[in-house]
């Protein structure tokens, strides 16, 4: 989320609901006891994964606008990265291996000029769709420009901003043959992108859907998510009600030979949604019938059902853990008194009990305290600090002399801005929480709910963004950057449309140090620098990191291979065998 145009950011917003029910994007195990990888944890069924059987999705939400245009996915996504094959990909491996990007179509990540401002790629031999015609660089340009049409909107936001001439671009709907000159194919096999700035993380770009290739003479506009043409191990034979249910087959021209990361075990995949979550827990726990060999990529364990399965070790072995790249905070708006005090703003931080926080999130099996903006992975580049250590449950007499010396010795009143949905993030029980830890330091808390989407209207809207609310981001690929440059850019702010700088800081060091570690291609080196952004920024308490959510999800008895990585936080579908 690098620098993005205000479109740019309307749809990222969009994006990060998404990924929070889709599983589609970063974040997955700690090392150790909770870590699944690949192997025989969870699930009961024992012995080598084999190919064959039914694999049944049971989600919540349907798999909508199933065209490689419209997603908006990290690493290619869940179910779609069964059928689009992109440049790049994630590394299809539990932990912090699978954080890294790996060729996919390509043949390595992609080769950049001296100062990343254009990236090469060449693609694999022997790639087909799956009407066995090979598979061409014309098609992944030309399946990128048409994310540009109007009427294609809602993919990754990056290229519009990134490309030469991608900021005006209408699609190839409306330019007549020309196509963007930013994006050059001299051949079959090999295409160039032409950026506007040095981007050092574009192999992570190219994971998404965007990438993949869509052939023009098959291409049937809005139509096309009824029936995309495969890339992958799996085409598409049933869309019913806009991915409502979808059935997936073998594509029988994918060789996994030209395919290091997807397994492709089953035969066929059968993705139903619309069930109720609490429908779909139990389905799972059940195990009966076809449920035996069925997962969920977008239903998480709440800590009733958490609660419920208790000491039931074959429950209990069922269950993948994995952590998402997000987290949960308290936003300041200094430019809302008594917010634009900085130490009112510490005495916050101070007064905060995030045990008491973590426990209105469903518990520490669901939400780990944060005292860092960033999520405590690596590839994160997650530097360890704690600048108003208020420790597991707050520094009451710390926030009360703060509050002195800022001139409020009787305390002050502030209203808290939340939303009524059930989510346990944003929700009225995470802000009774906070309530009750701030009275102890003489912090009286009003509660403002919102409906959700006039909370989000709200908190987004850079000319009446509340002085104190809840608030939570996540990042499309596993890097610092997704992370702080969309909250911290001053060049982000939006003042007619979402803005998600709350802050609204615009300080010249901060965007200098953002555009200098997009320079690098050395991602460890940008890490460690981005890491270091994090815990310079943090010193000036703009905002209060609450806690950074765990996922828990069951699958059926008779799953196996269950691999979660620290990039999607979720099972990987490509890798599962039911047999």
């Amino acid at each position: 989320m690098l620098r993005q145009s205000h479109i740019s950011r309307r749809v990222a917003a969009v994006a990060v609901s998404l990924v929070l029910a889709g599983g589609a994007a970063a974040c997955g195990p700690k090392d150790g006891a909770d870590k699944a990888g690949s192997g025989d944890k969870p699930g009961a069924a024992g012995g080598a994964p084999q190919k064959g059987g039914t694999l049944t999705v049971l989600n919540s939400e349907p798999q909508s606008d199933f065209d490689p245009a419209r997603l908006y996915t990290s690493g290619g996504g869940n179910v779609p990265s069964l059928v689009f094959r992109t440049l790049t990909t994630r590394n299809r491996e539990a932990g912090a291996a699978g954080t890294k990007v790996v060729p996919d179509l390509a043949t390595d990540t992609g080769r950049p000029n001296a100062d990343a401002t254009e990236w090469t790629y060449t693609l694999k031999d022997g790639l087909k769709y799956e009407d066995g015609t090979p598979i061409t660089t014309a098609d992944i340009k030309y399946g990128i420009e048409r994310s540009f049409a109007g009427e294609l909107s809602g993919g990754a936001p990056y290229l519009r901003d990134w490309l030469v001439g991608g900021e005006t671009y209408e699609g190839p709907y409306k330019d007549g043959g020309k196509g963007l000159d930013s994006i050059v194919v001299p051949d079959a096999k090999t295409i160039v992108f032409k950026l506007r700035k040095p981007e050092g993380e574009f192999p992570f770009v190219a994971t998404q859907t965007q990438f993949a290739p869509v052939p023009k003479a098959k291409d049937t506009g809005v139509k096309y998510e009824e029936h995309p043409v495969s890339s992958g191990p799996y085409k598409v034979v049933k869309n019913d009600n806009d991915g409502e249910h979808l059935t997936l087959e073998r594509n029988e021209h994918w060789d996994e030979k030209t395919d290091e990361e997807r397994k492709a075990h089953p035969d066929r995949i059968d993705v139903r949604s619309g069930l109720d979550s609490a429908v779909i827990n139990q389905r799972l726990s059940t195990s009966s019938g076809p449920d035996a060999a069925a997962i969920t990529t977008d239903t998480n364990l709440g800590p009733a059902e958490l609660a419920q399965i208790g000491s039931n070790k074959e429950l209990e072995g069922r269950i993948g853990t994995g952590h998402f790249g997000y987290v949960n905070y308290l936003a300041f708006n200094p430019k809302v008194a008594p917010f634009d005090n900085p130490k009112v703003r510490q005495a916050v931080s101070y007064a905060i009990n995030r045990t008491s926080v973590v426990n209105a999130a469903g518990g520490s099996a669901l939400a780990e305290p944060a005292t860092t903006f960033l999520p405590e992975r690596e590839a994160f580049g997650f530097t360890p600090y704690d600048h108003f250590p208020a420790g597991k449950t707050g520094d009451p007499a710390k926030a009360r002399e703060l509050l002195r010396e800022a001139g409020f010795p009787d305390g002050v009143t502030v209203t808290l801005t939340h939303s009524t949905a059930q989510n346990r993030q944003t929700s009225p029980e995470v802000a009774t929480a906070v309530q009750q830890a701030l009275a102890a330091a003489g912090i009286t808390v009003k509660l403002e709910g919102l409906e959700n989407n006039a909370f989000n209207d709200k908190r987004w809207d850079a000319k009446n963004t509340p002085g104190f609310f809840l608030s939570r981001w996540g990042a499309d690929w596993p890097s610092g950057g997704p992370f702080l440059a969309p909250i911290f850019d001053g060049r982000q702010i939006v003042a007619n449309g979402s803005n998600y700088n709350h802050a609204q800081l615009n300080d010249p060091a901060v965007n200098a140090e953002i555009d200098e570690i997009a320079k690098l291609t050395d991602l460890a080196a940008a890490g460690k620098r981005w890491g270091a952004l994090d815990k310079k920024i943090g010193e000036q308490a703009l905002d209060v990191p609450l806690f950074h959510p765990v996922y828990k999800r069951l699958v059926g008895k008779d799953v196996k291979n269950v691999v979660i990585s620290d990039w999607t936080g979720v099972l990987d579908i490509s890798q599962v065998s039911v047999k």
